[in-house]
């Protein structure tokens, strides 16, 4: 689903290897993302992950 078509210019991403990625831009295709944390107490945005990622 790297359609540009459907770039949502709110949610900016740069992983090219997820599938909602925009392929040409680096936004997201996706309406709305999950964001979550691995952390019990994240305290940088390292520990910070898009639940909505899928592998291309």
């Amino acid at each position: 689903m790297s359609n540009c078509n459907n770039a949502n210019k709110c949610i900016g991403c740069t992983v090219q290897q997820c599938a909602y990625h925009c392929g040409s831009q680096n936004y997201c295709t996706l309406d709305k993302i999950n964001v979550g944390t691995h952390e019990s107490n994240p305290t940088e945005k390292k520990c910070t992950d898009c639940e909505s990622f899928k592998l291309k």
